[in-house]
């Protein structure tokens, strides 16, 4: 039975907060809620952006909780 001499363990930190997500300032991994991983989120995020590119139904929804487009 040969026994194998585990490999040292190196941490090499290559990340800056330069490429750090823009959204969610993930540097390693993006947050549940970031908008590159959440469809959900991407949606509602472009709602507010593009108000104009909801569909009939969500607008009606949105007016009746008491949304106003200013």
């Amino acid at each position: 039975m040969s026994t194998r001499n585990p490999q040292p363990v190196r941490h090499s930190n290559q990340y800056s907060a330069d490429s750090a997500c823009s959204h969610c300032n993930g540097i390693i991994r993006h947050e549940s809620w970031c908008i590159t991983q959440n469809v959900n989120v991407r949606y509602a995020h472009r709602a507010v952006l593009f108000p104009d590119e909801l569909c009939l139904e969500d607008r009606i929804i949105l007016h009746a909780w008491g949304v106003a487009w200013r």
